[in-house]
């Protein structure tokens, strides 16, 4: 899983922080929102935050809690300024109750909220829940592993993605389509990967219902060792109700390539173009394999031409790209890495890419994390209206459990 991943990479970047490749930090007013870890509150924040129509932030931790196997929480902004956080939901409670939530929720127009849990449920393979609106009640929609060998997927450890008619998208081993029906949610499987592939992260719907998504392994780029760098892919609806694949790209197709994109969900801009990251990789391949942040773009002939916007190194610039990216009205692309950053904890950044002339693109660090304030954002950042950013860190902070933060330029 990917908080197991991430905490290794911390480890590491203690001493490579110190080397040079870093851009100045700009002016962002960094706040923490809630620190996890104290009492019976949840710990270790790997999915991100979502906002309701009244602008309260809601999330979830994959531990703590009043049973240990993690929360649903929601954020309440107060009228001096501070949030006030309230546990919603402690996970299990109650029997063949998930465990482990590492998901950013989902809410639909009502204010109910929608995740997922890596363990526990009715076959120890995973659920996906709700939580009622006002009420907080919670009702499991769907055990994994509910079919003969776990061939319905298992331990999904992304979001969900909504579409118009209430229908969830996700991955749980391979990529899923939740219905609602008169007999109860039906789950079927979209399409099944070859081994060593791993469809983990969330994914994303385009206006005609097409499904976007990545894999950290499979392709045929040769840059890694077998079963290779990974794919993006989209997945077509047919009319015979069956899906179709189309591989965008294929990860370490050429030296300096990206190479095994992180868990987090690619993104669509209003032309079709794709964007998201890589972990490993890029330009400067040769010093170290630090990730990228690339741009697909479809032509007239159905084929797609990825283009690299950044390629990142060691230093304090951050680097090891551990979620995807969220895009403003002005084209600016914002997102966190795990690693790298602050000189004495390597503990990432969050950055900001803003496309210039000629296809140029200006990066720039907006805040590095301390370890006091958090550690490793393993989580991709959301906007407000405003352009104020929020997100969350899976470590650090007062209680050593993570945060919920806001940055305000």
């Amino acid at each position: 899983m990917r908080h197991a991943a991430f905490l290794s990479t911390v480890a590491v970047t203690l001493f490579l922080s110190l080397l040079p490749g870093a851009l100045a930090a700009t002016q962002y007013k960094y706040k923490i929102l809630h620190a996890f870890g104290s009492g019976t509150d949840g710990a270790g924040v790997w999915g991100g935050l979502a906002f309701d129509v009244n602008g309260n932030l809601y999330g979830t931790t994959g531990a703590g809690g009043a049973h240990g196997d993690g929360t649903v929480f929601e954020l309440t902004p107060q009228a001096d300024g501070t949030w006030t956080e309230s546990v919603l939901h402690s996970f299990p409670a109650f029997p063949d109750d998930g465990g482990g939530p590492f998901s950013t929720p989902a809410l639909d127009a009502a204010g109910s909220l929608y995740a997922t849990t890596v363990g526990g449920g009715a076959h120890h393979g995973g659920t996906i829940f709700e939580l009622a609106h006002d009420t907080w009640a919670e009702t499991v929609l769907y055990n994994f592993c509910s079919k003969p060998h776990c061939s319905d997927g298992g331990a999904p450890d992304a979001g969900l993605a909504r579409d118009h008619e209430g229908n969830f998208y996700g991955t749980a081993g391979n990529p899923f389509r939740l219905s609602a029906n008169p007999g109860g949610w039906k789950l079927t499987v979209l399409h099944r990967f070859p081994a060593g592939f791993c469809p983990c992260g969330g994914v994303t719907l385009d206006s005609a219902g097409n499904v976007y998504g990545v894999t950290t392994g499979g392709g045929t780029g040769n840059a890694c060792a077998p079963p290779g760098c990974g794919i993006a892919y989209e997945l077509q609806p047919m009319p015979d109700g069956k899906w179709k694949e189309i591989v965008l790209h294929n990860f370490g197709s050429f030296g300096i390539d990206g190479r095994r994109p992180p868990f987090e969900a690619l993104i669509l801009d209003s032309s079709g173009n794709v964007y998201g990251t890589t972990a490993g990789g890029g330009r400067y391949v040769n010093q170290c394999s630090c990730g990228t942040v690339f741009k697909l773009t479809p032509d007239a002939n159905g084929r797609w031409k990825e283009t690299i916007l950044h390629s990142f190194t060691f230093g304090p610039g951050g680097f090891a790209p551990s979620a995807g990216v969220v895009m403003d009205k002005a084209g600016n692309l914002y997102g966190v890495t795990g690693s790298g950053g602050d000189p004495n904890c390597g503990c990432g950044v969050v950055y900001e890419l803003s496309p210039g002339s000629k296809g140029t693109w200006t990066y720039t660090v907006l805040h590095r994390f301390t370890g006091n304030d958090g550690a490793v954002p393993a989580a991709s950042v959301i906007l407000d209206e405003k352009g104020n950013l929020y997100g969350t860190t899976a470590t650090g902070g007062a209680g050593g459990s993570g945060v919920a933060f806001e940055l305000t330029p």
